[in-house]
């Protein structure tokens, strides 16, 4: 008893661990990509599409294969039925069985078995190809959503500081008010400012909340109430890819990105299918074999013997006497049933041949089939040429928007020292009161804004950066912390 106590013990203390240890987790951006990759609900969806091609292809190879069917049968006859065995009708139950097989196979049909296999493999590889764009959308929106949190958590930090600037400035007012130095409305302020610091870090405990809930939805992660990100900062130095021309990222691009590889399957495919329905105007040769084999349950017929019911018929007279002449009536001996297996090798039978079929006239559905498949075919090299020009323009907005982003973020980040240079000569001014609380807390509050400006620029940067890398072939969760 003591040792099972002892155990139960050893297990609630060991899943307690376990309990403070996941909520203590701190997710980085690459296993929130990672689980979100194993977990989204589209990406399982787009897998079910990857395996319904492979049983595409399956069928396609699977037709290169003769076709065999067996089939069987046993029937009951009931009621007024011609006997077989003596060829009278009479009202009996009879009972047959009846088995066979066929085979067919093709032999020459246009080519469309080989086109449609081509096509079918062709097919699974645009599948691929459409399950990792899948993947590379939700590591892109991973990565968006994580950046939002590590900005809406600087922000909260920089209003959790303004907060404390002023409750340390509202204490000085206080002292100054009792001293007699500065009017009691100055005190009023801070307290309003006070309040208002407390309405802002109130919004932005609430925004940070939301943006944790959402990536946790996101990356479909069930326990999401204590979800958290790690609190590691990410460089911001200017990146090697902005060292290349745009040009040269989008011919990169235009090799790697999974869009293109995806409307060039398609455009393979469609051309398989041209071929496929070209093959309706040839002939078509098949090839055939069939077996077949019955028994019967009635009695048979082993012989004949004297009919004792009739045992003559008159067959005609003697001439000149009129003496009937008589003749012999025999009747069937019948038997039981010969065996079935016995039946069934007597009465097996075979068939076999060619059989073609030329297309003469069939409502211009063959050519109409081909013009159908031409046209889809034009549509799919359209959609490549548009998606072509869609990714030079995404790879030369991106450019340009990383660059723009790290020009803000360098102008953001000197305004950032002038505005706290500013900030701390105001606040040497007001100490002294050559300054009022309003002009005080109006620089101060610039300060502030400065600061917020300067985050949302930085997270700007870093994301819109990992679009300009994303173009170049580097996976989004490759975002170097640190140390």
């Amino acid at each position: 008893m003591k040792n099972t106590i002892s155990i139960l013990l050893t297990l609630a203390v060991a899943l307690l661990s376990l309990s403070v240890a996941a909520q203590q987790k701190k997710w980085s951006l690459k296993e929130c990509v990672e689980y979100a990759l194993k977990n989204n609900i589209q990406i399982k969806l787009t897998d079910l599409d990857v395996q319904t091609a492979a049983v595409s292809t399956s069928d396609a190879r699977m037709a290169f294969f003769p076709t065999v069917n067996a089939q069987g049968s046993h029937s009951w006859n009931i009621g007024l039925n011609q006997n077989i065995t003596t060829g009278l009708l009479q009202n009996q139950t009879t009972q047959f069985t009846s088995v066979g097989a066929n085979v067919g196979f093709d032999i020459y049909n246009g080519l469309q078995n080989q086109n449609r296999f081509s096509r079918a493999r062709l097919a699974a590889v645009a599948a691929q190809y459409q399950l990792t764009k899948m993947k590379e959308d939700v590591a892109l929106n991973v990565a968006n959503a994580y950046l939002q949190i590590l900005f809406n958590k600087e922000n909260l930090k920089v209003q959790e500081q303004q907060l404390a600037y002023d409750q340390q400035q509202l204490t000085r007012t206080q002292q100054l008010v009792d001293a007699g130095n500065v009017p009691k409305g100055d005190l009023l302020d801070v307290q309003a400012t006070v309040a208002t610091d407390n309405q802002n870090k109130i919004a932005a405990q609430n925004t940070l909340l939301i943006s944790k809930l959402s990536l946790a939805q996101m990356m479909q992660l069930e326990d999401f109430q204590d979800f958290d990100t790690d609190d590691s900062d990410y460089p911001t130095d200017e990146t090697g890819v902005l060292l290349r021309n745009a040009a040269e990222i989008y011919d990169k691009a235009k090799e790697q990105r999974t869009e293109i590889k995806v409307a060039q399957a398609n455009v393979a495919v469609a051309e398989k299918d041209v071929k496929i329905a070209k093959g309706a105007y040839q002939p078509s040769l098949q090839g055939f074999y069939s077996f077949t084999t019955r028994a019967a349950y009635s009695d048979r017929i082993i012989g004949y013997g004297p009919n004792l019911e009739n045992p003559t018929t008159v067959v005609g007279y003697v001439d000149g006497t009129n003496q009937a002449v008589l003749q012999n009536n025999f009747a069937p001996i019948l038997g039981r049933r010969e065996p079935i297996l016995d039946q069934f090798d007597q009465n097996k039978g075979h068939s076999f041949g060619l059989s073609i079929n030329v297309p003469i006239f069939n409502g211009f559905s063959a050519r109409n089939g081909v013009e159908r498949a031409k046209i889809a075919l034009d549509r799919t090299k359209i959609t490549l040429q548009q998606q072509e020009l869609d990714l030079e323009q995404n790879v030369y907005k991106a450019y340009t928007d990383a660059q723009g982003a790290w020009n803000t973020y360098e102008a953001a980040k000197a305004t950032v020292a002038a505005r706290e240079g500013a900030m701390n000569y105001a606040r040497e001014r007001y100490n002294v009161g050559l300054i009022n609380v309003f002009d005080f807390n109006q620089t101060q509050t610039l300060f502030v804004n400065a600061q917020s400006e300067l985050l949302r620029s930085k997270y700007d940067f870093i994301f819109k950066v990992k679009i300009l890398e994303f173009y170049f072939g580097i996976p989004i969760s490759q975002i170097t912390e640190k140390k």
